[in-house]
């Protein structure tokens, strides 16, 4: 693997061991900082990645830029739902309380958090991700990431509720007996981003960047009970490739969501 952790300078016991653990968690070699830079580092061992273990939580160095676990917009999205107004993914999905959605493309989770917010503590989000990095980081991040509550909301109990696994998702499919969620999503990397300063850039190396197949929304649709709701830019080419008819989004908005309507297929024994 193209990585090594280390530490920030001068780091307490407790932030080696966790550089430690993640270390052997990823087979990744330990590396003492030893008051060397980032880019001595980099240089003496060749590798285009590094994660610094810190006490506010690890941050990963990539060739791209520099990332670390964040809510992104997902507290500003649940304050807008809080306030009565309306989340295109969330309308897409047709979420309420109590359902189970499983997110193919987690990434940095922040549709998995409105996800689990809105679907609350008898919901169940299950988030899949490629990448061994962008799975840990999430994952430590979901666990350990904390808000001052509010009395409206609780955002960390959302980010708890979060199950990660590090998986394809195409093999994760293969292997889950229909109808297991009422709602499968995919966010696959867009092909060309919407902004270059985009928080996702560092990750885009990392990430799992192939186009999705229509053998992934056929397995999707054989274990969703009602939906698959795929995200993509606006004009995007991906929907026709994929047969999907069904789009929705803000008119002024770079972001569409194409919905197969799993239930009224098999309410009516069409193919999937």
């Amino acid at each position: 693997m193209d990585l090594i952790v280390t530490t920030a300078g001068q780091p307490s016991a407790c932030v080696v061991q966790t550089a430690k653990q993640m270390a052997a968690a990823l087979n990744a070699p330990f590396v003492e900082r030893n008051r060397q830079s980032l880019a001595a580092i980099r240089e003496q061992y060749k590798v285009s990645n590094i994660i610094v273990a810190a006490v506010d939580g690890p941050i990963v160095h990539t060739s791209n830029g520099e990332y670390f676990f964040h809510l992104s917009m997902a507290e500003l999205r649940i304050k807008n739902l809080l306030n009565g107004k309306h989340d295109h993914m969330v309308a897409a999905m047709g979420l309420a309380a109590g359902m189970s959605v499983l997110d193919c493309t987690l990434g940095l989770a922040t549709d998995a958090i409105v996800a689990s917010f809105v679907t609350g503590e008898s919901g169940q989000v299950v988030g899949l991700e490629s990448s061994p990095i962008i799975a840990l980081i999430t994952r430590l991040g979901l666990q350990n990431f904390a808000l001052e509550p509010q009395p409206e909301y609780d955002i960390t109990s959302a980010l708890r509720r979060i199950k990660v696994e590090n998986a394809d998702y195409f093999q994760y499919l293969l292997a889950v007996p229909d109808c297991s969620f009422d709602v499968v999503y995919f966010d696959p990397m867009f092909r060309q981003p919407i902004y270059k300063s985009s928080n996702l850039q560092p990750i885009r190396n990392l990430a799992d960047n192939r186009s999705l197949t229509p053998e992934a929304v056929e397995q999707a649709c054989r274990i969703a009970r009602q939906k698959v709701v795929i995200k993509e830019a606006a004009g995007s080419g991906e929907f026709s490739r994929l047969g999907i008819t069904t789009i929705v989004g803000g008119k002024y908005s770079s972001i569409q969501y194409g919905i197969i309507d799993c239930h009224a297929d098999k309410a009516a024994g069409g193919q999937l």
